[in-house]
């Protein structure tokens, strides 16, 4: 895979001319930002900056979202300039994030190692009312509150070809999740894969890539990417996907309020 050729179609498909559902999209000469409806969170998620403009325009972002007091995550990539943009974030107030590491799988070259592993434990949800297995795993992987699950990925399943929702089931339980969002251009995004702990060692969070993978494939969509953390960065790895940046969230949050990403 020609890295940086995929890079730079990345940046320009994933980040600078990508819509989103139930989001308004504003582009200045120098971000692309997204703006949701409370309680969903404001994300910038492209910046176009140097040494010299860097500053100014943060604090430009730190003044509109202030007013409009609402958070905001900006997602920044190891390859964006200024070098120092996350310590620049920090240094007025934005909360960082571990890093997670970008890598892309070239679906054409996908190996057999997923497209011939067995996945009859594996759905396909249809349903919005069936992402209630999914909440299940993702409440009892993070110990979080996902009930928003059931809003966003809900209306976006009503969405004809956007999102594919997959859960493997352990004796008809709930045990992996993972979801793919198809952006109708060259890349398709992998999302939420986890796996409840009593049933990890099973192979079920490789089932559920498996699965993704193979209908990404019908679908001719030629790269599949994943923020991958420290846990599924070296799984999928292992089957294929290449780094090709790592991006770094980074959060303004407002006093008394809080979002969801």
């Amino acid at each position: 895979m020609d890295i940086p050729a995929v890079l730079a179609l990345f940046d320009r498909e994933e980040r600078q001319e990508i819509e989103f559902p139930g989001t308004t999209k504003e582009i200045t000469p120098h971000i692309v930002r997204f703006l949701r409806p409370a309680p969903g969170m404001n994300y910038i998620l492209y910046s176009d900056l140097d040494e010299a403009s860097a500053d100014a325009v943060i604090d430009e972002q730190v003044a509109y979202f202030s007013r409009i007091k609402w958070p905001c995550n900006w997602k920044v990539f190891a390859h964006d300039r200024p070098a120092d943009l996350v310590q620049r974030l920090a240094a007025r107030g934005f909360e960082v994030d571990e890093t997670d590491t970008v890598m892309v799988l070239d679906v054409a070259q996908a190996p057999d190692s997923l497209l011939s592993l067995p996945t009859a434990n594996v759905r396909r949800l249809q349903q919005p009312s069936q992402l209630a297995d999914v909440v299940t795993i993702l409440e009892s992987v993070w110990d979080e509150n996902f009930s928003w699950v059931h809003e966003r990925l809900g209306s976006h399943m009503a969405i004809p070809g956007y999102l594919s929702v997959y859960v493997a089931y352990v004796d008809d339980q709930p045990a992996s999740a993972g979801w793919t969002y198809y952006n109708k251009k060259n890349f398709a995004s992998l999302w939420g894969g986890s796996t409840i702990a009593d049933y990890r060692g099973r192979g079920l969070y490789t089932s559920v890539l498996a699965a993704r993978v193979r209908e990404a494939r019908r679908r001719k969509v030629p790269y599949l990417t994943i923020d991958a953390g420290h846990m599924s960065g070296p799984i999928v790895a292992r089957h294929g996907f290449e780094v090709i940046t790592y991006t770094t969230d980074c959060t303004l949050k407002m006093d008394g309020e809080d979002g969801t990403l």
